[in-house]
């Protein structure tokens, strides 16, 4: 059945909405991003295993506190409470970046690293479910690279504030400016969170309900959510290597905090610039004619590729856009950009055929819990082996065939057998006396 004129343009202006809302939330995102990594390439690869250790530790304990969150709130509160309370801590950071010499970066670093972690789990993470809960699957398919375009507009102007203000201001200042582009986000989100793509207002202030801890538990029970796992573990931790291996050349040439934090905003400015041109040329043609599960096999098949080249040129140099960076950098650069601008919206529009609880608790506990214990697995082993003496090239080895065994994950999740049919909508949650508490 087709949908009414009305439907239709309830549909479009969600989209524009969410779009813009996404805008404001990863120039938020990009603006404290390169912040943060200039704290790791102040003190080295060697300390990352601590940074990533001290944020799969909080990520684990904050899992029950958002999935209790998540099942007694309705979404309007939880978005209004998570985001304002993101607001204030970006405010309060301020002077400890103004005393950031007399702290000591690897203090701070630890900190900010894990605050930022939780950040995602709450602003960014949050926002995807959020759209999940809103678009059904035959929308999100051909509306989600739209809305992480805008996204990625976002992820693009981020860095380009950062790289003009940061020689202005200094790097605390742009906390603020973060500040209010959340704040921007927030006043769109709570304008769509009334109503979904449909224009039906009924789930916008029911609560999910459920186990706080369902998020760990369904880990265990449901396919979909195993292979979603397995993969974020595999697939992040090639560009996880990268960082690794370009925070210690960014602790040999930079030497102020300014000037890693331009560094930063530079490779994070190639990355979603890449991500932008994949949304536009490649990802949303791919994902409406040959589905979501395409979306997560090409990327994987491109870190392949780029990881056999890292095995025969090992650490040598290329020219992009006419700046010489490492060819590591390189493929940090291509990995984030096909993660960010494929994988995401592929990986989402998956995420709307599970049910409501499985897409904010569920993908959540995957998306920050998950993925940190893999960034603490893969940093943890690059310092072992490099104690072992094992170079770049032998490290590129493993990561090719990491990659060859994450292209057969991509495929399993991208057509798993509890995957709600395309078009159905999930099933309404459980009424709260049958929960489990």
């Amino acid at each position: 059945m087709s949908s009414s004129p009305q439907v239709a343009a309830s549909e479009r202006s969600t989209a524009v909405l969410s779009a813009l809302a996404f805008f404001f939330v990863l120039t938020s995102y990009y603006i404290v991003r390169p912040v943060r990594d200039q704290l790791s390439g102040a003190v080295g690869s060697s300390q990352l295993p601590l940074f990533y250790g001290a944020t799969f530790v909080a990520m684990l304990l904050l899992t029950p506190v958002f999935g209790a969150m998540v099942a007694r709130f309705p979404r309007k509160r939880l978005l209004g409470w998570s985001y304002c309370f993101f607001i204030a801590c970006l405010i309060a950071f301020v002077p400890a970046f103004l005393a950031q010499a007399r702290i000591g970066a690897r203090l701070l670093g630890v900190v900010f690293f894990v605050w930022v972690s939780v950040f995602n789990l709450f602003v960014v993470s949050l926002f995807w479910s959020f759209m999940a809960d809103i678009f059904d699957s035959v929308q999100a398919r051909s509306t989600f690279p739209l809305i992480a375009l805008g996204g990625m507009a976002g992820a693009v102007f981020g860095p380009m504030v950062t790289s003009v203000l940061v020689g202005l201001l200094g790097v605390a200042p742009l906390l603020v400016v973060s500040a209010a582009m959340l704040g921007g986000a927030l006043l769109v989100l709570l304008r769509l969170s009334s109503h979904d793509a449909a224009g039906r207002a009924k789930q916008a202030e029911e609560a999910i309900g459920g186990s706080l801890w369902a998020g760990v538990r369904e880990l265990w029970s449901r396919p979909f959510l195993r292979y979603m796992a397995i993969l974020m573990v595999l697939g992040d931790g090639i560009g996880t290597l990268a960082y690794a291996l370009v925070a210690d050349y960014a602790k040999a040439h930079f030497h102020t905090a300014a000037s890693r934090t331009a560094f930063y905003a530079h490779m994070d400015l190639a990355v979603n610039m890449l991500g932008a041109l994949l949304q536009i040329s490649l990802t949303r043609w791919l994902l409406t004619r040959w589905g979501a599960a395409w979306g997560l096999v090409l990327p994987a098949l491109v870190n392949v590729a780029l990881l056999v080249m890292v095995v025969f040129a090992g650490h040598g140099a290329v020219t992009l856009f006419g700046f010489t960076v490492p060819l590591l950098a390189m493929v940090m650069v291509v990995t984030r950009g096909y993660a960010y601008g494929m994988t995401k919206p592929a990986v989402d529009a998956l995420y709307t055929r599970v049910p409501r609880e499985t897409r904010y608790k569920g993908k959540n506990f995957v998306e920050t819990a998950v993925w940190r214990f893999g960034d603490l697995v893969v940093t943890s082993g690059v310092s072992a082996l490099g104690k072992l003496g094992m170079g770049v090239a032998g490290m590129a080895l493993i990561g090719a065939g990491i990659s060859g065994v994450a292209t057969w994950v991509a495929q399993r999740a991208g057509h798993s057998p509890d995957l709600l049919p395309e078009g159905r909508p999930a099933p309404p949650a459980r009424p709260a006396a049958s929960r489990a508490s």
